[in-house]
């Protein structure tokens, strides 16, 4: 390194570098011995021409923000650190209520200094002690604000020294990271606020700024060490519950304050933090089956490998898409299963499945499959039956129980053997049209191989049969054709065999059918749960019941049962689903969180039912 350094200063004679810098110096927590060579930018021309030069001579570089989250070496750094100056990157300059801003401002003086030009918006994130660049990096945020949300552009400059540009709307900003180039040195931002008084604004920055000094503890630290699963599950309540406040490995120790920040007391290795964030992972992971992910950013990827190493977590590997008509639900219940797991720490990996067979190697290699396919080969039993016979563990019911529940004629045949009550009905078809003798109009045709509400259809009267009817046998030969019961829908679901709270479903036009679902052009459905408008003796019946027909049909891990309440109290099944939708917003979910179980745990526990099966 050192003689590429000499290349570089004969270069650029005028460019500040610094030899043997301590990481107490130039990083909060301190951990590690020295950096090698440090280079301070004063502005964006001399950054891009030194990165133009670094990487045409294939000289190895980092980017060094304010250090409140870097975690140091023990052995040297075999990169040049890259800090821009505070001179040059701090500046701010106001355009209507829109701020130019440097990377190298902090987000407290940020704060101020927007509030100080009536602007407002970020002071929930006036606590954060880190610069802009690295906020926007990980996206930070508290108290409900982050900072991708007021982000209108991004300025930077790549690793080859070419210059890059970005609209905030084309980023991906998610919990603690975005999707900006890893290789893009962040040098500013344009940051869309909002008018306000400013002096009420620098009280909101001063109180949560103080509130921040309050919960956090004081010493030398990188912040929260590691991220938090979910809203229920937070790092530092799971690592408090395993018992590790005040656990100590030479001078370091978890906070007695708040156990997600690990305090450096002197003058601790990076092969000491790496081993105490270890056995944390290990015990988190033993009690509650999740798998901590760093927050830190380690300048070391060997010691990065290593913490992550620590525990293994399970292969999951997710299968969504499908060609039904319900593919598109099927994508994004895919999508939030991958993440939720994602979150959990789980190793996750997402196939979009356009066929009923399969050769990929990683799904014999994973530990689980996760099947979130709704409707056709991937919740009628055909990809459960390939499944079993290829003795693979996957969530969810086996290949007879979705065979059954998938058809709705089946399953009223089942509701009628157990005795659940359920409304009259009847099967029409191509050969045989007429409305069955037993029922009346209005009527629900429902063809019997459909999910997420595709496929159902209310007629009113004698007049509207034959078109609907013609329409339906589109979809199939059979028809189920049902009395309409005017009432209350709710909703049961079971994870795990736990009957969770039903949720009651409002239409805006009383029937819930697919805008109802998910378009919405008559208006938004309303949830509630716990149900608002039944008694409980009906709610505890149709809880009986579902659990019943989750047990006639030999389900298991997952099963929403659908009702109509009628007039008389009775609850009405209509139908199971064993693959019900799975993004955080959907029904199970719903009702999962009022029970305190956030999405990745239910999605962990399914996963942990899949692998105890023999």
């Amino acid at each position: 390194m050192k003689e590429k350094i000499t290349l570089i200063r004969k270069e650029f004679p005028a460019l500040k570098i610094r030899s043997d810098v301590p990481y107490a110096e130039i990083t909060s927590l301190g951990v590690g011995s020295s950096l090698p060579f440090l280079a301070e930018i004063d502005d964006e021309t001399e950054l891009a021409s030194l990165l133009a030069f670094t990487f045409a001579n294939k000289i190895p570089v980092f980017i060094l923000g304010g250090g409140t989250n870097l975690i140091g070496m023990d052995a040297p750094c075999p990169r040049l650190g890259l800090q821009l100056s505070r001179e040059g990157f701090s500046c701010m300059e106001l355009h209507e209520n829109e701020l130019c801003c440097g990377a190298r401002l902090r987000l407290p003086e940020l704060a101020r200094q927007a509030a100080g030009a009536g602007l407002s918006g970020i002071a929930p994130l006036a606590g954060i002690p880190g610069t802009l660049g690295g906020a926007l990096r990980m996206n930070a945020g508290a108290s409900g604000a982050c900072i991708g949300q007021f982000v209108t552009e991004i300025f930077g400059v790549r690793l080859d020294g070419s210059p890059y540009r970005a609209n905030g709307d084309q980023i991906q900003w998610n919990y603690r990271c975005s999707s900006i180039p890893s290789d893009v040195c962040i040098t500013g931002a344009k940051l869309k606020l909002v008018p306000c008084d400013p002096d009420t604004e620098l009280a909101l920055i001063e109180a949560e700024i103080s509130a921040r000094r309050n919960r956090e503890p004081a010493g030398r630290n990188a912040g929260c060490t590691f991220r938090n699963v979910s809203e229920l599950e937070s790092a530092g309540r799971l690592i408090d519950e395993c018992g590790l406040k005040n656990f100590h490995l030479g001078s370091l120790k978890v906070s007695e304050n708040h156990a997600n920040f690990v305090i450096n007391s002197g003058n601790a290795s990076e092969a000491e933090y790496v081993e105490l964030l270890g056995a944390i992972r290990c015990a988190v992971a033993e009690r509650y089956g999740f798998f901590l992910q760093p927050e830190v950013k380690f300048l070391n990827p060997a010691s990065e490998r290593q913490v992550w190493e620590s525990v293994d977590p399970p292969q999951v590997h997710v299968l969504c898409g499908g060609v039904s008509s319900e593919r598109e639900i099927s994508l994004k219940s895919g999508c939030a299963v991958y993440n939720a797991l994602r979150n959990a720490g789980f190793s996750v990996s997402l196939s979009d499945l356009k066929e009923c067979d399969f050769d990929d190697p990683e799904m014999y290699a994973v530990d689980v499959i996760y099947p979130v396919l709704h409707g056709g080969f991937g919740e009628d039993g055909r990809l459960q039956k390939i499944l079993e016979n290829e003795d693979l563990k996957f969530v969810g019911s086996g290949s007879l129980s979705c065979a059954l529940t998938m058809d709705k004629i089946a399953s009223k045949r089942l509701m009628d053997r157990f005795g659940l009550p359920t409304a009259k009905w009847g099967i029409v078809s191509t050969q045989n049209r007429q409305l069955p003798e037993n029922l009346n109009y209005p009527v629900i045709l429902k063809a019997p191989m459909e999910g997420s509400t595709i496929g159902i259809v209310k007629v009113e009267s004698a007049a509207e049969w034959d078109d609907a009817l013609n329409e339906e046998l589109k979809l199939s030969p059979e028809i189920l054709v049902e009395e309409y019961i005017d009432g209350v829908e709710i909703t049961v679901p079971i994870v795990n065999g736990k009957i969770l709270s039903a949720i009651e479903i409002r239409s805006p036009h009383g029937f819930y059918d697919y805008d109802a679902k998910y378009v919405y052009k008559d208006g938004h459905t309303e949830y509630f749960c716990p149900v608002q408008t039944l008694s409980a003796e009906v709610v505890k019946r149709a809880s009986a019941d579902a659990y019943a027909f989750y047990l006639a049909a030999n389900c298991r891990d997952i099963l929403r049962v659908d009702f109509i309440v009628g007039k008389d109290g009775v609850p009405y099944m209509l139908e199971g689903n064993a693959i019900p939708g799975c993004t955080e917003t959907s029904l199970v979910p719903k009702a999962a969180k009022v029970a305190g179980i956030s999405f990745e745990r239910m999605t962990a526990t399914l996963v942990y039912a899949a692998l105890k099966r023999v």
